[in-house]
């Protein structure tokens, strides 16, 4: 690894086109699993001007069975839409939560696929699709996160806040956010670059509007950033563009699981490819990166490396994963292979393994907890109540303990 370099990561707020398509789709996530713990959801989003379209795969009890909704269903699934954008905060005339038009094109789950996936006698529910999963942690950040896109995220969450609570009211619900460090030593040592963008209320492009915002925005990072790292040779770029008032899916269509580096690491580890929001967990898309990002934190947590990458691998249709491998980029304090078999020993052992259905009843995932997810990041959230449980570091003394073995 290289000890000195420049990084940077992305953001994008809960307003960004592709991150309201994001928050929909797990919306619906969180309707039909409130209905039925075992759905089937793969809900996929469009959103551009004044318009809403669903498409994709569903099974759930009670809301749609047999090729057919149930009364009510289709009606409550548009309320949850129109409910999404309106939380976000969309009143324009480009985007309006009220009067946007939608479309549901959701229908039945093939059949082939639930052949696949469902229990069945003697085999065990399968992984809902092939493909590869990532999880990391490292020790940049409090949160075990890049820093780079933890402080991403913290802006736009702070700025997010300040516009719902009426503190900054010059500011729409549409933004980006991009941070560059200097790292020494392989460890953040200075904020060389700031890009803020966030779509405005009229006016606030020039003159003292526009000081007004930028010196809002300058003082937000100060916040966020831990003391030291900026200084008189920080770059900012605040709407560079010079002015952004057209913004959402107005100014931008948007899709459902544009945003997988965003949601992720920023950059800094391997992603597998497959997006997050719209998936029941039996998607292990989903699932197996929340599984194998617990594990990665519980190991840089335990203090057994400073970096940590799992991967796992799925086949459609098969319950147990093809590999699981592990990487502590020379920072680790055992051997990566004697990690792999820990980790194995401790997935058996508290989640009932790293089957769809033992991450699925070990993290408690069968509940509607998805759309507190779908903006700000799947990873470095606070694991509360019910919420993020992959980031709840509970497994450091067994990890500690079937090292010792």
């Amino acid at each position: 690894m290289r000890a000195n370099y420049l990084f940077t990561s992305e953001s994008v707020s809960e307003g960004h086109p592709d991150k309201v398509a994001d928050q929909i789709s797990d919306a619906i996530v969180d309707l039909f699993l409130s209905k039925d713990p075992e759905a089937r959801i793969a809900c996929e989003t469009l959103t551009t001007t004044q318009l809403v379209v669903l498409a994709g795969e569903i099974r759930c009890k009670g809301v749609y069975e047999d090729g057919a909704w149930a009364p009510g269903a289709q009606e409550e699934i548009e309320a949850a839409v129109r409910q999404t954008v309106k939380r976000i905060g969309y009143e324009q005339d480009g985007f309006h939560w009220e009067t946007l038009r939608f479309e549901n094109n959701l229908h039945g789950q093939s059949a082939h696929i639930a052949q696949g996936v469902d229990a069945n006698g003697n085999k065990d529910e399968g992984a809902g699709d092939q493909g590869i999963m990532f999880g990391f942690a490292c020790d940049e950040t409090p949160d075990l996160m890049p820093a780079t896109l933890d402080y991403s995220h913290k802006i736009l969450q702070r700025m997010a806040a300040d516009r719902h609570s009426g503190a900054a009211p010059f500011l729409e619900p549409d933004a980006k956010s991009q941070v560059t460090l200097r790292f020494q030593d392989g460890k953040p040592a200075a904020a060389t670059a700031i890009v803020v963008s966030t779509q405005h209320a009229p006016g606030y492009d020039d003159g003292d509007n526009e000081a007004v915002l930028k010196s809002y925005v300058k003082q937000v990072v100060a916040d966020v950033l831990p003391a030291g790292l900026l200084s008189d040779e920080t770059v900012y770029h605040i709407n560079p563009t010079g002015s952004f008032e057209i913004g959402g899916p107005d100014g931008d269509a948007g899709l459902t699981g544009r945003k997988i580096i965003v949601d992720t690491y920023g950059g800094a580890a391997p992603h597998g490819g497959g997006a997050f929001s719209g998936k029941d967990p039996t998607k292990v898309d989903r699932s197996a990166a929340y599984v194998a990002r617990y594990l990665a934190k519980n190991v840089v947590a335990a203090g057994l490396a400073t970096r940590c990458t799992i991967q796992l691998s799925y086949a459609i249709g098969v319950s147990r994963p093809l590999s699981l491998y592990v990487d502590t980029h020379g920072t680790g304090t055992a051997g990566d292979e004697a990690l792999e078999a820990a980790i194995a020993v401790v997935a058996e052992e508290k989640l009932g393994g790293l089957t769809p259905r033992g991450i699925r009843l070990g993290l408690g995932l069968n509940r509607p907890i998805y759309s507190s997810t779908a903006a700000y990041g799947h990873f470095g959230r606070k694991a509360e109540g019910d919420l993020f449980p992959w980031e709840k570091i509970d497994l450091i003394d067994a990890i500690k303990s079937a090292l010792s073995r």
